[in-house]
């Protein structure tokens, strides 16, 4: 693949996962909508989109995907839009990427694998800058929020790693978005009589399903054809930046001192990690 096709692949992807945040956001904070209305939404949009495009391929592909990857991508999805009901853009992005690194990460080191001075270095670094964001403080995000969106980060990084061995990511990804409609429905029957759509909530859920999950997955997996591991670790550290800033020029949300100071801890500790190779026992 030429390098100008995979940069823009990349750039694309990168602006799709910080657009979920902004349209995520953006619905539950000026609109009607509910998280759970938003979240069911989300997942029916991504489906059809994901079923489209595997079956417009050559030659057409059948969903796979498993239910523990589903109920993953639910937990995800579910967790990742409650979240936003408390935190900006910028703070609920730098949260969630660095949970999903962190998860990653540790999950190696579960397995065996271990860190070198400067990735120890790097791990700790950015877990104390997420402590640091979560301790008390006028500008500290909502206690609730953080940690709902720790949990998205986390299982986020749960789906990622099982979708390693789920063979053609498109076919398991759409596979997975399918199986996790069951679950989205068990999450609105409890608040059958509180769920709330209105036009721009209904578009803005549309969006984040259709266009910057389904279509924004599906071009994040043609650019993984052209980069290496540790370049596609690197390059979802840009996400939070992008979607900080897209919350202050959108939303008219601030970044504080505090945000700043803290991503440049988290972003750069995990960058850290991923620029030195894991030793195995």
């Amino acid at each position: 693949m030429p390098a100008p096709r995979i940069l823009l692949l990349t750039a694309l992807a990168m602006l799709a996962f910080a657009g979920n945040s902004l349209l995520c956001r953006l619905a539950l904070k000026h609109t009607a909508i509910d998280a759970a209305s938003f979240t069911g939404i989300r997942l029916v949009a991504g489906a059809l989109v994901l079923w489209l495009l595997l079956r417009l391929g050559r030659p057409p592909l059948a969903a796979t995907g498993n239910w523990r990857a589903a109920t993953a991508l639910f937990v995800y999805a579910a967790a990742f839009s409650y979240a936003y009901l408390k935190l900006d853009a910028g703070s609920g992005a730098l949260l969630l990427f660095g949970a999903v690194q962190l998860c990653m990460v540790l999950v190696g080191l579960l397995r065996g694998e271990r860190l070198n001075l400067p990735q120890a270095l790097g791990f700790v670094l950015a877990t104390g800058g997420l402590v640091a964001l979560l301790l008390p403080g006028a500008s500290a995000p909502p206690l609730a929020g953080a940690l709902l969106m720790l949990l998205a980060g986390f299982a986020w990084g749960v789906y990622t790693l099982l979708g390693r061995e789920a063979g053609p990511p498109l076919a398991a990804t759409a596979g997975n978005f399918l199986r996790s409609l069951p679950f989205a429905l068990l999450l609105a029957l409890p608040f059958a009589s509180d769920l709330r759509v209105d036009v721009p909530g209904l578009l803005y859920a549309l969006l984040s399903g259709g266009l910057t999950s389904g279509v924004g997955y599906a071009v994040w997996y043609s650019a993984l054809a052209g980069l290496g591991a540790l370049q596609a670790a690197s390059v979802q550290l840009s996400v939070p930046v992008i979607a900080a800033l897209g919350g202050a020029l959108l939303l008219g949300e601030s970044i504080s001192l505090r945000l700043a100071l803290v991503s440049v801890t988290v972003l750069g500790g995990i960058a850290l990690v991923l620029r030195g190779k894991f030793r195995h026992p």
